[in-house]
């Protein structure tokens, strides 16, 4: 009797889970890429309340849409309701994002939320307790612009300081963004507070420099100030040196 010719059996290949996860595309927000670990900081700033919210929000934000990670706070990244596979890989996804949420906070409001379950709550809940304009912050962070001065730093330092302070002030009034002309005459008395706020700090030395900007027709933007202010740094930096 002739014996059937035997038959290679395949391999066993990896689970369909392995199969499924391991093809997912980079741009799918389901990837995780091998440094996303739930002990990541992605960013630097620590969310405190009310005072740094809108520093804190903005940045976490960024750093979520740099990792494609968004759609978990926001809601566009939906768990799979028909594929048990990719919806424990949302889950996973889900809580990788709640860790980064959780270790960009302080202590006392990780204590608030760390018996969470879904980032996007956790979000909201930030969302609505401290994305408040207090008026004791708007005072306090109006108060420290107005009071910086240049103090003997470089002119770039200085500058650099009022405008990290002008962009927070900013993210709290939440200036107008329309095009009409009540909000084009807004910005435009927002830019000239700037540049006043900006030549008030300055050290006396650049008072010549000054008064040159502010005798003229028409007021300069407060970056063109600094670009003029930078350059007779630079002329005095080089007579001083060659003297």
């Amino acid at each position: 009797m002739v014996q059937p010719e035997s038959v290679d059996q395949p391999e066993p290949g990896p689970s369909t889970s392995q199969t499924l996860i391991s093809k997912l595309d980079v741009g799918d927000p389901l990837y995780l890429h091998p440094s996303d670990s739930s002990a990541l900081t992605i960013v630097s700033v620590k969310l405190k309340g009310t005072e740094n919210y809108a520093v804190w929000s903005a940045s976490m934000k960024l750093a979520l849409e740099a990792k494609n990670k968004f759609g978990f706070i926001n809601g566009k990244c939906e768990k799979s309701t028909e594929d048990s596979v990719l919806a424990s890989q949302w889950d996973r996804c889900n809580s990788v994002v709640l860790t980064w949420l959780l270790n960009s906070v302080s202590e006392e409001l990780f204590l608030g939320q760390v018996f969470s379950s879904l980032a996007s709550e956790v979000w909201e809940d930030l969302k609505e307790t401290y994305d408040k304009i207090d008026g004791s912050v708007v005072y306090d962070l109006f108060k420290k612009i107005n009071s910086i001065s240049q103090n003997g730093s470089t002119v770039a330092d200085y500058y650099n300081r009022l405008t990290t302070m002008w962009k927070q002030f900013d993210a709290m009034l939440q200036l107008p963004s329309c095009s009409c002309q009540a909000a084009k005459d807004y910005n435009d008395f927002s830019a000239l507070i700037k540049l006043m706020q900006f030549l008030m700090g300055l050290d006396d030395v650049y008072q010549p420099v000054r008064t040159n900007i502010l005798t003229r027709e028409s007021f300069p933007s407060v970056k063109v100030a600094f670009s003029i202010v930078s350059r007779e740094e630079s002329h005095r930096l080089s007579s001083s040196g060659s003297k």
